[in-house]
């Protein structure tokens, strides 16, 4: 394999640290969720059975006192519902990466949470930075309403932000309670949201390390991941309406929408995406060991396998977290780097793409090497 032009750069490059995931308490299976909501059209029963999802994480309604299922919402009790899970599952997973990699809370120089599920001002990195007990210098980010790909427009800043402060541990956390942005109207647009998303957190740690601690077993700090080599963006203006989360005036809430053609809108982007990606860097696509790939659904996993010439295998977790988790919006990706680090068939010099879709419509990638 050629040497990559850009290993040759004068230039220390953040690198991925640790990740943590974390998940509200109870899943549930695709069954349990038409039966628990009492959902008899066939249509949208087989909506939810053939999604390639077997379980998901979510805060439910509360159930009616007099027993007759669920209570539907108001738009207030679900954004409170969204800022209380959020801050709940986003410390969790800080807590757990941060123990992980060795790293103390005080030490955490920056941090940008990244959410699309509901509002919050002041946001999330406000509330966590309280919550942490993290130092109240904290520079800080929130990345809002950006969707599904926004974690990859996160990790971009938190990279950059770590990459001008060498020996810094940054983190970037991911937080979507995406049962806090479901509306049951009985409609088949709302249905296909309802069948998709799951809630769940994930956290990173990145550092530049320009004398090598990272690599030091007396440093106390346990570093496994990838350094992150470049970033790539493609926005989609004629499909700017094909995903979006808008008011709904006749339910008086948020809702999200799915184009039906957004799997062959991302799929006909995405070569385009990775051959900007891979210029000029003297990695080629067959040259790529791991890529990680947002769950956004089984048709937009299926479009992006074909138009990429990717295996099965290339994209078993991506199919793995969709199977077990759902859509998980923004975290999705970093739930499937999770499952790559954890199954131990990395090798040191392997180059890995980080791909993600969402709203605008929008392809987001990273290029690492491990």
């Amino acid at each position: 394999m050629d040497v990559s032009p850009l290993a040759k750069r004068n230039r220390v490059f953040p690198r991925v640290v640790g990740i943590a995931t974390a998940t509200p308490p109870n899943s549930y299976s695709q069954r349990e969720l038409l039966d628990i909501f009492g959902i008899t059209d066939q249509r949208i029963r087989s909506l939810f059975m053939n999604s390639a999802i077997d379980r998901r994480f979510l805060t439910l309604p509360p159930e009616e006192e007099d027993g007759g299922g669920r209570r539907m919402e108001t738009q207030g009790e679900l954004l409170r519902k969204h800022r209380a899970s959020s801050v709940e599952m986003g410390a969790r997973a800080v807590r757990e990466v941060v123990a992980r990699t060795g790293f103390d809370l005080s030490e955490i120089g920056y941090i940008c949470c990244v959410t699309t599920t509901g509002l919050l001002t002041p946001g999330l990195s406000a509330h966590l930075i309280k919550e942490l007990g993290l130092s109240v210098h904290t520079s800080r980010l929130d990345v809002v309403g950006m969707g599904c790909n926004a974690g990859l427009n996160g990790l971009n800043a938190v990279a950059g932000w770590a990459g001008a402060h060498p020996g810094r541990p940054a983190l970037m956390v991911c937080v979507e309670t995406c049962s806090a942005a479901y509306v049951f109207d009985g409609t088949m647009r709302t249905a296909v949201v309802n069948s998709l998303f799951g809630d769940g957190a994930a956290a990173v740690v990145l550092m530049a390390d320009p004398v090598g601690l990272l690599d030091l077993p007396e440093s106390g700090i346990r570093a496994e991941g990838p350094t992150i080599l470049k970033f790539s963006s493609c926005i989609i203006p004629d499909a700017i309406d094909a995903m979006r989360y808008d008011w709904d005036d006749d339910q008086g809430k948020f809702s999200f929408f799915l184009d039906r053609d957004v799997p062959y809108v991302v799929g006909a982007h995405a070569e385009l995406i990775i051959d900007r990606l891979l210029a000029n860097t003297g990695v080629r696509r067959s040259d790529v060991a791991h890529w990680i790939i947002h769950s956004g659904g089984k048709k937009v996993i299926d479009s992006v396998q074909i138009n990429l010439g990717l295996t099965r295998h290339d994209v078993r977790h991506t199919t793995g977290v969709l199977r077990d988790y759902g859509n998980l919006s923004s975290g999705s990706f970093l739930f499937s780097y999770e499952r790559l680090m954890a199954e131990g068939l990395v090798n040191a010099g392997d180059y890995g793409v980080l791909m993600t879709m969402g709203p605008g419509s929008t392809i987001e990638t990273a290029l690492v090497r491990y």
